[in-house]
């Protein structure tokens, strides 16, 4: 809503853009006061990335885990396990034991840095006869509606996978079957522990999925992973569930298809590598990634082990170590992979076990045999792949880094959400606006309640570029003058608000 009139104070502003300064009109009796607090000091030890150029963990202000991904109109959507309800219900004592998680994470980027946050999709209001909900998988086909239908499969706790469906990456969610797609009642299901599925269409429309964990009969014995076709409607077995013998297997099963090769990912075990028949392959580490290749997918025999490509978190320092689980997919030319760690821990004050998605770029040899090299977990994560342009709506739930102290809540459209401000003072950053081509004259935000916003470009010295000071009741779009001399430069910005019940929409800059 717009009001005809907005009072807000004349605020003095300047800030630095690019190694340029920006002045905005002033008079002698509002001058601001001194800010004394170092706004870089406060927030420096709450995130590992809003102070530095580091990427990962794609989401700073809570706990996520066993990422999917799928690509939709140019941005990248991922969603993950929800470890921050288990930590909500056990709190920074508590250990993550999965067993309070029944909602699943929604995100999306366009390029790789600045995460739109969509919020959760709620499995136990969807699918109320499902328990908790882990390690969704996720692919989408435009079907004969005209619509591009997503299916979402995700483990119904450890003896079962369930699926739901949507014509929109962010939902709303159905549940078009009522029960499981995979568990022990299905004909061929005679593995330990049903779940971890990954789903895959092929170069000809067609759907896989595969599942599967739990301790072999003995340790080398590849016997626990699975692969079935699925029916037409992606919500049917469409033929027999064959093995796939994957040695030293644990969970974590994903599927890619590439140049005419099915290529499988899996969780190694912890165990004591005491066999190994492979002499020219070297054996994989405890709890990684490893991948098999297959021309014809059904037939056991067919799948080859390659090598491990992706080393638990643990041996290379980015957090300690922690279960494994990865999917990766080509978005914009290159290929990504998701997977997590335990990067926010520090920041919390927990040694729980609550895990954050992370990604890297890598390196895929598409050949006829295809060939994956090591990918190792960073803090650093992937570069930008283009600016955030600041002269178009963002939203405020778009960040490359926030304060650790940011709530989000759901407001209006399915997969909107706004920030909610407390007392205290909380950041939000964006990172890589290109403000090289126009030089903003207005800032404008939609906000509600009572607060206030301090708009920082480049760094969070001195005083803010703009500030915007809120009273109202209802959703207003407010805006402030900047009168610039010039400034040019791709920055980060930071906005600094606070205020008992304050929420925060959108933003942008006009020039």
């Amino acid at each position: 809503m717009f009001r005809k009139k907005v009072l807000l104070s004349t605020v003095v502003s300047m800030a630095f853009l690019g190694g340029t300064e920006f002045v905005s009109a002033q008079t002698n009796s509002d001058k601001p006061k001194e800010i004394k607090e170092n706004l870089e000091e406060k927030f420096a030890n709450v995130s590992p990335k809003l102070m530095s150029d580091n990427a990962n963990p794609l989401l700073d202000f809570m706990f996520t885990a066993d990422p999917t991904a799928v690509e939709y109109n140019g941005r990248m959507y991922v969603y993950a396990t929800n470890d921050h309800q288990q930590y909500e219900k056990v709190g920074k004592d508590g250990k993550n034991s999965y067993e309070h998680i029944r909602t699943l994470v929604m995100m999306s980027s366009d390029d790789m840095v600045n995460w739109t946050y969509h919020g959760l999709i709620n499995t136990a209001e969807v699918a109320p006869w499902t328990g908790v909900s882990w390690a969704p998988s996720i692919t989408s086909r435009l079907e004969a509606d005209g619509k591009t239908h997503f299916y979402l499969y995700y483990s119904n706790g450890g003896g079962a996978s369930a699926m739901l469906t949507s014509t929109s990456p962010v939902g709303p969610w159905k549940d078009p079957l009522g029960k499981n797609i995979i568990d022990h009642s299905v004909p061929g299901v005679d593995v330990n522990n049903p779940f971890d599925p990954g789903v895959l269409i092929d170069d000809q429309g067609t759907g896989w999925l595969v599942f599967g964990a739990g301790k072999p009969k003995t340790i080398y014995m590849p016997d626990n992973a699975r692969i079935v076709k699925l029916g037409a409607d992606m919500m049917s077995l469409a033929g027999k569930i064959s093995k796939i013998p994957a040695p030293y297997f644990n969970e974590a099963s994903d599927l890619n298809f590439i140049n005419g090769t099915w290529v499988y990912s899996y969780c190694t075990n912890w165990d004591e590598r005491t066999e190994w028949p492979y002499t020219n392959i070297a054996k994989p580490t405890g709890c990684n990634i490893s991948y098999m290749t297959s021309k014809t997918p059904l037939d056991p025999d067919s799948w080859k082990y390659r090598d491990n490509y992706f080393k638990n978190t643990g041996e290379v320092n980015v957090g300690p170590f922690t279960n494994n689980h990865t999917h990766f997919l080509k978005f914009k030319g290159k290929y990504y992979l998701a997977y997590h760690a335990m990067y926010l821990q520090d920041y919390f004050g927990t040694t729980g076990g609550f895990r954050n998605v992370g990604i890297e770029e890598m390196q895929v040899d598409e050949g006829n045999d295809v060939n994956i090299p090591m990918v190792t977990a960073t803090f650093k994560g992937p570069s930008q792949l283009n600016p955030l342009n600041p002269f178009v709506l963002q939203q405020a739930e778009t960040t490359g880094g926030t304060s650790g102290k940011v709530q989000f809540e759901a407001v209006g459209n399915v997969g909107n959400m706004v920030a909610k401000g407390k007392a205290d003072k909380q950041c939000l950053m964006v990172r890589g606006a290109d403000f090289s081509k126009k030089i903003p004259s207005k800032f404008e935000a939609k906000v509600k309640g009572k607060g206030k916003i301090d708009v920082y470009v480049n760094n969070l010295k001195g005083t803010p570029l703009v500030s915007l000071t809120c009273d109202e009741k209802e959703w207003t779009t407010i805006s402030k003058k900047i009168n610039q001399k010039k400034g040019k430069g791709v920055e980060n910005i930071y906005f600094v608000f606070n205020g008992e019940g304050f929420l925060f929409d959108e933003w942008k800059f006009i020039y």
